[in-house]
C-alpha cells in the first residue's frame, strides 16, 4: 500500500510486469503498460487463476487501459472485496 502513498502504483491498474515478462512482451502487450500497475485490476476480478492464456489477460487490460473512467475504478474496487471475502481465484 505504501507504493500507492507514493504515487508508484494505483489502486486500481493493471498487474505489474517482471523484467522477463517485459522482455518477452510483443508490441501489442505493451499497452497494458500506458496506465501505473494496480494492486487490483480487470484480470484479478475477472477469474484470476482460471484465466491462463495470457492474450485473455492482454485482452482483459487492454480494454481497461481504453475504457477507464472513475466509476470503472470504482466497480473493480468493489468487486475486489467480493472476490476477497469469497476467494475466489485463490490458488
Amino acid at each position: 500500500f505504501w507504493n500507492v502513498l507514493i504515487g508508484d502504483m494505483s489502486l486500481v491498474g493493471t498487474r505489474p510486469p517482471t523484467v522477463d515478462e517485459w522482455e518477452q512482451y510483443d508490441v501489442n502487450h505493451r499497452v497494458r503498460m500506458c496506465v501505473k500497475p494496480g494492486i487490483t485490476g480487470a484480470w484479478q476480478v475477472s477469474g484470476r487463476s482460471s484465466i491462463t492464456d495470457f492474450n485473455e489477460v492482454v485482452k482483459l487490460d487492454a480494454s481497461y487501459v481504453r475504457n477507464w473512467n472513475i466509476l470503472l475504478d470504482l466497480g473493480i474496487i468493489l468487486k475486489t472485496v467480493g472476490v476477497v471475502l469469497r476467494r475466489d481465484g485463490a490458488v
